[in-house]
């Protein structure tokens, strides 16, 4: 089972006066049979809050993966990936990359996101975009590598 700790992004989310929809969409798109979310929190569009929080996450024994939703865009408040890539001891591209290559099928303005992937310590970070709509388009792209992407992090086979 992967152990899943989902991290939304957003001022308005955290001072309650929005609802938390992206996240929720996180948690239900996951196949139960594979996945475990044990945790969301949220977190203000602010790059040392938001670094704290994914460290405190990936800190944990027993999380293989963070999602983060939200902060990928251009505002000037968006910052999640400078916030993911100041903590990861490695980068992975490959998960940007191909959210941005499949978004931009359905719309250009996909090519605006700034979504990145890392690791820290034994845990895959992977930043999706906020709205509910994009989270999942993206997230449907990335599941069905999600499994051998843990499986290679921990130690398996290519």
């Amino acid at each position: 089972m992967i152990k899943v700790f989902v991290l939304t992004v957003s001022d308005r989310c955290a001072r309650g006066e929005r609802e938390d929809v992206s996240g929720r969409t996180i948690e239900e798109m996951l196949p139960v049979d594979t996945f475990e979310v044990c945790e969301r929190r949220i977190a203000p569009d602010d790059r040392d809050t938001i670094a704290a929080r994914l460290v405190e996450m990936a800190e944990r024994r027993d999380a293989d993966l963070v999602l983060t939703t939200g902060g990928t865009g251009l505002g000037p408040r968006d910052v999640t990936p400078e916030a993911t890539a100041a903590i990861c001891e490695r980068m992975v591209p490959g998960f940007g990359e191909l959210m941005r290559a499949e978004g931009f099928r359905r719309t250009p303005n996909a090519a605006l996101s700034r979504a990145t992937a890392g690791i820290l310590s034994d845990t895959l970070i992977v930043n999706l975009p906020g709205s509910p709509r994009a989270v999942r388009e993206c997230l449907e792209v990335i599941l069905p590598i999600l499994p051998h992407a843990i499986e290679m992090m921990h130690g398996g086979g290519h």
